[in-house]
Order: structure tokens, then C-alpha cells, then sequence
């Protein structure tokens, strides 16, 4: 199938500069759209092996909590409400009071970012050696998720995804320390 693509100058002349071919760029591109789609939509009744019990739990409760898409605020909310993952309890270490989160009502988004953060925790998660997906790995892919709700909540209470992802490798380290 050939599709065709118009870019913004601004694109294009960085795809020329660079010699990036726009096809492999457009291909690789759509990939990762449709695996986010993928991913969303495999959520509530899935089995998702790689998830733990409370990142499974949190996200069920994300998608009770959304009227109609989940969005990055409904990923927040599952994990606030969920209330015992590691995410949650890093929060107040880090200077975030769990209780005042909230997204805004009238604020509105559809699954991109939301499918984007959980693309991002699966990446959070292989970047830090981990073979599973857990709470504090959403929370950081909703922090590395620029455009989402969530993500811009924390970002404004001085939440960090560098101090983020510090926290969760040395909360991991001192658990497993001590279990050792």
C-alpha cells in the first residue's frame, strides 16, 4: 500500500539534512502508533504476564474510573486508588502528596499519551533490567510522557523522571538488599 505523506518544512528540511528516508521513518513511526493501540486496547481483559498483580490491579481500576478512553489521569487514578504499589509509596519521598493529585475535570485527552505511557513503562522497565512491568514503572512512563495529563500534574508538583527513576532503582535496591 503506498500512502502519501506531507510534511511541514521544518520536517522535511531535517529529514533532507539528516538523510533519513521519510518511508522508513513514517514505517517505524506507525509501528509504534499501532503497538500503542495494541496495547490500550489488549488492556481489560487481557492477562498481561508480564504486568504485576498491582500494576494489573491499578489498571483495571484505570479503566473502571474512564468514561469513555483512558486517558493518563485514569492511569494515575488506578494507581493512586490501587494505594499499596511502590509508585504510590515513592510519592511522598519525593515530595508529592498522593492525596492532592487529581487531574482536572474539564481537562480532556485521548489514548495517545495514555497508550504512549504505557509503551514508555515497558521501556522504563527494559531500561532499568527488569523483566516485569510494575506500578513504578507507569509512574515513570506517565512522567516520560510529555503530552499527558498525569505527566504535567506531577511535573507541576517538582516531580522529575530523573528523581523518579532514582528513587525507584534505590527503593528496589534497598528491597532487595533486604531480602537477600
Amino acid at each position: 500500500m503506498e500512502i502519501e505523506v506531507t510534511l511541514p518544512d521544518h520536517l522535511a528540511t531535517a529529514l533532507d539534512r539528516i538523510g533519513l528516508p521519510v518511508s522508513a521513518l513514517c514505517e517505524r513511526a506507525l509501528e509504534q502508533a499501532l503497538r500503542r493501540a495494541e496495547t490500550l486496547r489488549a488492556l481489560p481483559g487481557a492477562d498481561l504476564p508480564h504486568y504485576t498483580e498491582r500494576a494489573k490491579t491499578a489498571l483495571r481500576l484505570a479503566y473502571e474510573h474512564a468514561t469513555t478512553t483512558v486517558t493518563t489521569a485514569d492511569l494515575l487514578h488506578g494507581l493512586l486508588e490501587e494505594g499499596t504499589n511502590l509508585a504510590v509509596r515513592l510519592l511522598p519521598v519525593l515530595g508529592v502528596d498522593p492525596a492532592t493529585l487529581t487531574a482536572s475535570p474539564t481537562t480532556t485527552e485521548n489514548t495517545g499519551p495514555a497508550a504512549a505511557a504505557l509503551e514508555l513503562a515497558h521501556s522504563e522497565a527494559t531500561a532499568l533490567g527488569h523483566n516485569y512491568i510494575g506500578a513504578e514503572h507507569i509512574l515513570l512512563g506517565l512522567l516520560a510522557e510529555p503530552s499527558g495529563i498525569a505527566g504535567a500534574t506531577l511535573r507541576a508538583r517538582g516531580l522529575t523522571l530523573d528523581t523518579a527513576r532514582t528513587a525507584v532503582v534505590a527503593a528496589l535496591a534497598g528491597f532487595t538488599r533486604a531480602r537477600g
